[in-house]
């Protein structure tokens, strides 16, 4: 799928098609896997696990919960997709009706920090 024709479907009205649409606005990649086709109750049962861990996990999250709604209300076959910011802060799943030709669902996840540990930092020193 195209840059534009995924940037004209993700200008609706929810906080993370807003996001995923200015991440890719700013350059951020993006993906359609449009081979991959499953029924919106089952992405709906794999993110309410997601959620519960990344709960757990205290990672930031936008618009899963609402996702998770409308997946479970919709009984069609979907296709997935993703943006991913162009700094890697967030990664934006998006959920399109078979035929690619209008939005379902879209939520955004805050990736986790990559710094190096403080164990990583002090090889090599030695200690006074």
């Amino acid at each position: 799928m195209e840059r534009h024709e995924l940037m004209r479907l993700l200008a609706d009205d929810d906080a993370a098609s807003k996001a995923a649409l200015a991440a890719l606005a700013d350059g951020g990649e993006h993906v359609v896997w449009e081979d991959w086709i499953m029924s919106s109750e089952d992405h709906a049962q794999v993110l309410t696990t997601r959620l519960r861990s990344m709960r757990r996990r205290g990672m930031e999250t936008l618009g899963v919960e609402r996702a998770v709604q409308i997946l479970s209300e919709r009984a069609q076959p979907i296709l997935s997709g993703l943006v991913r910011a162009s700094d890697g802060s967030w990664g934006f799943r998006f959920f399109l009706t078979e035929n690619g030709g209008a939005l379902v669902a879209c939520l955004g996840i805050r990736r986790p920090d990559r710094r190096p540990s403080h164990e990583s930092d002090q090889r090599g020193q030695t200690s006074p």
